[in-house]
């Protein structure tokens, strides 16, 4: 019995192998190495903890996702940072007392970035995929969304979401973003395009190499905002609905618990809805 609970999560750790791009894979194993190598030096640089660190630098590196509207976007023109995230991770930086950095990240080098110590934490709504989970810790959710549809208006294909799943339909998903999974998972008539840098599923989709995409609130918000000839599908149901946290390296039960301390906080205090209200994220919000 032993033996086969080993091997069922051995396999599952493969799986999660398989889907990381090259990068990520090797960094992750090369993390492993060291880990069983040095076990013992590990156990001295845990007992630092990452809180004690970020202290002791001034300090606290935050990777962001630029590109994700309402959460944690750059803008093109002014370069300027804002959404829930930008607010919020202002406030856990306060919070602590320490200056604050941004590292910019994404949803495909999170696990990377993560483990290989770019940043302590990671604050762009990160959703606890399977993949993920095994890998890196998470805070409690703060935030939540489903999975919505974009198509353009001239579409005439696809007028709800029963139409999506038919022969001959081309559904793109962002690289590394938890529609990823389900859509390969759950389509079994239409193809999925994973839609990797430099390549973006809005360009794909206005190019016609993809017939719709799958994306979040916060994508689907920025995609009406700035394009008339985009129509957005939601879900005949409360489909998907995954809830977003935020991750950090594993292994620093402090750590954890001080994220997890803020999250409570933000919630009681009133400095999450205010955030979510003036980035408009409100229906995202976890109370």
């Amino acid at each position: 019995m032993c033996r086969q609970v080993r091997l069922i999560r051995l396999n599952r750790f493969m799986y999660c192998l398989h889907t990381m791009s090259k990068p990520v894979r090797h960094s992750l194993l090369r993390w492993l190495c060291i880990l069983c190598v040095f076990s013992g030096g590990a156990t001295s640089v845990s007992a630092a903890g990452i809180e004690a660190r970020i202290r002791d630098a001034g300090q606290l590196r935050v990777c962001i996702w630029p590109e994700y509207y309402g959460v944690t976007f750059r803008n093109p023109h002014t370069r300027a940072l804002s959404g829930i995230d930008i607010d919020l991770s202002h406030a856990l930086a306060s919070d602590l007392g320490v200056d604050l950095v941004y590292v910019d990240s994404s949803f495909r080098t999170l696990v990377e970035d993560l483990l290989t110590d770019r940043c302590e934490i990671a604050m762009f709504a990160i959703a606890a995929i399977a993949p993920r989970a095994q890998l890196l810790a998470f805070s409690t959710p703060y935030m939540q969304s489903g999975i919505y549809a974009i198509t353009t208006k001239s579409q005439r294909q696809i007028k709800n979401w029963d139409d999506i799943d038919r022969p001959g339909v081309v559904v793109g998903v962002q690289a590394g973003s938890f529609m990823e999974p389900i859509m390969l998972d759950n389509l079994k008539q239409a193809s999925v395009v994973v839609v990797r840098p430099p390549m973006n599923r809005e360009k794909e989709l206005l190019s016609g190499r993809i017939d719709v995409f799958m994306t979040d609130y916060p994508n689907g918000r920025r995609v009406l905002d700035r394009n008339d000839a985009i129509r957005l599908i939601a879900p005949d149901t409360h489909r998907d609905v995954m809830p977003s946290a935020y991750a950090f390296k594993p292994g620093d039960p402090q750590w954890h618990n001080r994220v997890n301390q803020f999250v409570d906080a933000i919630k009681r205090d009133g400095r999450l809805e205010r955030a979510a209200q003036q980035h408009g994220m409100a229906p995202m919000v976890v109370r």
